[in-house]
């Protein structure tokens, strides 16, 4: 390996794995966790968690206008499936160069990002109109029922992808 590339354990801070000898109600977590590792994933989850709801948001707005006679949960899966591949791979380009630092195999680790949130589509497609449905029994949230599904479904995604991507996507 040349001195332009890091080593997989190049310091704690880069994603070393943590102390081995950790202790406490969460030393397991911190065991499985490398943290500087952990803290890119999650600075780079929340930047892409919100373009990803922008871009959700702006495609549930044009597609109400586009499509106003059909309902909000069917609003909510089409504009998730269309934004999908755009914010996978804005995703994926953050996650590969500043979270799990990988060099070369861009195709390959492009189509292992995308069966990652493969895996995840399923759920989201049943998750969003069953969540939008919720918020829209709540009367003040009729309006913004499938934006607040979006952050729902976000939030449970991206406990997910952490461990998916580490494990298959960026595996060095």
């Amino acid at each position: 390996m040349t001195s332009a590339q890091p080593s997989s354990g190049s310091g704690r801070p880069d994603g070393a794995p943590p102390d081995p000898m950790a202790h406490g109600p969460f030393a397991a977590i911190r065991r499985a966790l490398p943290a500087g590792e952990v803290i890119r994933f999650l600075m780079v989850g929340v930047s892409n968690t919100l373009f990803s709801l922008a871009f959700y948001s702006a495609c549930v707005v044009l597609y109400s206008h586009l499509f106003p006679h059909y309902g909000k949960p069917l609003i909510a899966d089409i504009a998730s499936i269309t934004a999908k591949p755009i914010c996978i791979s804005v995703a994926f380009l953050c996650y590969k160069h500043f979270v799990f630092r990988t060099y070369g195999n861009y195709l390959k680790e492009w189509l292992r990002c995308f069966a990652v949130y493969g895996v995840s589509t399923p759920a989201e497609l049943i998750i969003l109109p069953i969540v939008t449905s919720i918020f829209l029994h709540i009367a003040r949230l009729h309006v913004l029922a499938p934006f607040l599904a979006g952050v729902v479904n976000s939030l449970l995604i991206a406990i997910y992808s952490y461990f998916a991507h580490k494990k298959f996507s960026f595996r060095r």
